[in-house]
């Protein structure tokens, strides 16, 4: 349980490696939230409560690039958030917070996530704005164009508020998603589908898994992107007039800035 609701599902808790690793498919069990249903806060709010410092997203994307087909291995490390109905931010109800999203991604996780997808057998990019949409349904054509024309590589449903929410929490957080398919700009494939999106997912399941684990290999570099830190420096209201029932979210999130200062 967390303040926010009941995650999407329980969290699975083991040791891979050299890590302790928390699991939570943010779909729930048998893909049962859409992309607006996740509830991304109880999400990312319970895994930081358990103690999580980096939280990686794998993923399912559209390619608007030539160049990254289906089945290319993707770390974003831009995003432009289309989404226009998801609870966004942990600072309400009296707490006003304003954390920098100008590079929503952990650069030193990305640096020992790439690391890791050189043992995977994978074509590996690196790099490009991800466009998350609200979904569920795909894009049009013009909205495909659109995105293009604004140099955006890949189109995915999850991303945000995610990221957001990430970074009100002081993780290092990171994407590495998997292209399925053109999404419905390229004239030469099929339209997207359901079907072509599985097909390829269940293609690729043991390239994440590859990769997951020779990331547990060693320990996690130490960030150097102040990914810690974020919410702390964030406030706006002054502690003194945050409301008693505020208090506890606020010392969860801000928490791991406060031990890295101390």
């Amino acid at each position: 349980q967390t303040p926010f609701g009941e995650p999407s599902a329980p969290i699975l808790q083991g040791m891979l490696g050299a890590l302790d690793l928390c699991f939570l498919p943010r779909h729930g069990k048998g893909h049962a939230h859409n992309p607006s249903e996740v509830p991304y806060r109880a999400n990312v709010y319970a895994l930081r409560a358990l103690g999580v410092t980096h939280l990686i997203s794998i993923s399912a994307i559209g390619s608007l690039k030539e160049h990254l087909p289906p089945g290319t291995m993707v770390l974003p490390d831009q995003i432009i958030d289309r989404t226009v109905q998801r609870a966004r931010t942990f600072f309400e109800g009296g707490v006003v917070a304003h954390v920098s999203m100008a590079d929503p991604f952990c650069a030193s996780f990305q640096g020992r996530i790439a690391e890791a997808a050189a043992s995977v057998e994978v074509d590996f990019h690196r790099g490009g704005a991800y466009v998350c949409i609200e979904g569920p349904q795909f894009s049009t054509r013009a909205e495909s164009q659109l995105y293009r024309s604004w140099n955006a590589d890949v189109i995915g449903m999850t991303a945000m508020p995610e990221a957001r929410l990430a970074r009100e929490s002081g993780l290092c957080y990171a994407i590495v998603a998997t292209v399925t398919d053109y999404d419905v700009w390229h004239e030469s494939e099929e339209d997207v589908s359901v079907e072509a999106v599985l097909q390829i997912l269940r293609t690729n399941v043991e390239h994440g898994k590859q990769l997951v684990t020779d990331l547990t290999g060693k320990p996690l570099p130490e960030c150097e992107d102040g990914c810690a830190a974020a919410p702390v420096n964030a406030f706006a209201t002054h502690p003194e007039t945050i409301p008693v029932n505020r208090r506890a979210v606020v010392d969860l999130l801000t928490s791991r800035g406060r031990e890295n200062t101390a």
